[in-house]
């Protein structure tokens, strides 16, 4: 694993991210975590998390724009309560909630919830890619003055 991670370590990262934000109930921090303290290029460490993230989050987007109730709950495997969560703090915040799509169990169904409400595109990827590229940014600058 320690092999494979070395060798494709910026595409794994990508990927890892990308997953992280869509199906799978991972965290891709650790990964950035190893690349930035084996002295990998922290900038473009972030740049590829924040990309496979943010692309992931898109994903979850048209989902929720253009999905069903089967793609939601069977492939996205958000659930009632999960949306309803979501849809709970988008009322609360509006689209400003979207800065907070990097947090765990309620930021992929606040993507989904883009969709649903149709928030705009621009403002989609605004608000999602600078939530998901200061998470990285700090996550890295964080790494960066531990070691």
């Amino acid at each position: 694993m320690e092999q494979l991670i070395a060798s494709h370590s910026y595409p794994a990262l990508f990927l890892l991210s990308f997953l992280a934000s869509t199906l799978l109930p991972l965290g891709s921090e650790w990964l950035l975590v190893l690349l930035v303290l084996r002295r990998g290029d922290p900038l473009l460490a972030v740049a590829v998390a924040t990309a496979g993230n943010y692309l992931g989050a898109c994903t979850t987007y048209l989902i929720g724009l253009y999905g069903g109730t089967l793609l939601v709950r069977r492939v996205l495997r958000i659930d009632e309560a999960a949306e309803d969560r979501a849809k709970r703090v988008y009322r609360r915040y509006g689209a400003w909630s979207l800065l907070f799509s990097w947090l765990p169990v309620v930021g992929d169904p606040l993507c989904l919830v883009g969709g649903l409400l149709r928030v705009g595109f621009g403002r989609f990827s605004l608000l999602v890619g600078s939530g998901k590229l200061l998470r990285y940014a700090a996550v890295a600058w964080l790494t960066l003055q531990s070691n």
